[in-house]
């Protein structure tokens, strides 16, 4: 009995990059706020370009702390919607064309969301990873944390726990 040929990696490569560009790109926040995703195997981090708009306060200045919390908010749910995606486009059950025309999965919906504030977040880029601590059929528990010039001086970290959508069989 033979087993089915891989498909060339280039091919996994482009399809997980136009999941997580259409995963990304169907949420007008994550446009409006500029944030993009750096995807590294099946590690993601959230990049947030600085841009004056983004200043709270202009004394010190600092990016706006419900900027800071969005940034940590989207990391969380794209990383979380990414890794519930990651079988079904690893195995091509999901279409990337059908992706990319707007028929997108819905995506978890937040229960709670508890930020910590560390440090002021200085005007320039910003970076963020979540890791899903569990991750069930009905509910997620993810940590994010923030960072801009040194990934252990986090400028905020958050901890959010979120409702899963029902799989569509």
């Amino acid at each position: 009995m033979s087993r089915p040929r891989p498909e060339p990696v280039q091919v996994v490569k482009q399809r997980r990059d136009a999941a997580l560009t259409a995963l990304a790109g169907g949420v007008p926040y994550i446009q409006f706020l500029g944030i993009h995703f750096d995807r590294r195997g099946d590690e993601l981090t959230a990049v947030l370009p600085f841009r004056d708009e983004l200043i709270g306060n202009p004394f010190l200045p600092a990016i706006h702390g419900g900027v800071t919390a969005a940034f940590l908010e989207v990391t969380a749910v794209i990383s979380l919607s990414y890794l519930w995606l990651w079988e079904d486009v690893e195995s091509g059950r999901i279409e990337v064309e059908a992706l990319e025309a707007g028929h997108l999965p819905r995506l978890p919906k937040t229960i709670d969301f508890t930020i910590d504030y560390l440090r002021s977040g200085l005007p320039r880029d910003a970076y963020a990873r979540a890791r899903i601590t569990r991750s069930g059929r009905r509910y997620a528990s993810v940590q994010a944390e923030a960072w801009q010039d040194n990934r252990d001086r986090p400028m905020a970290e958050a901890m959010a726990h979120f409702l899963m959508p029902r799989r569509e069989d």
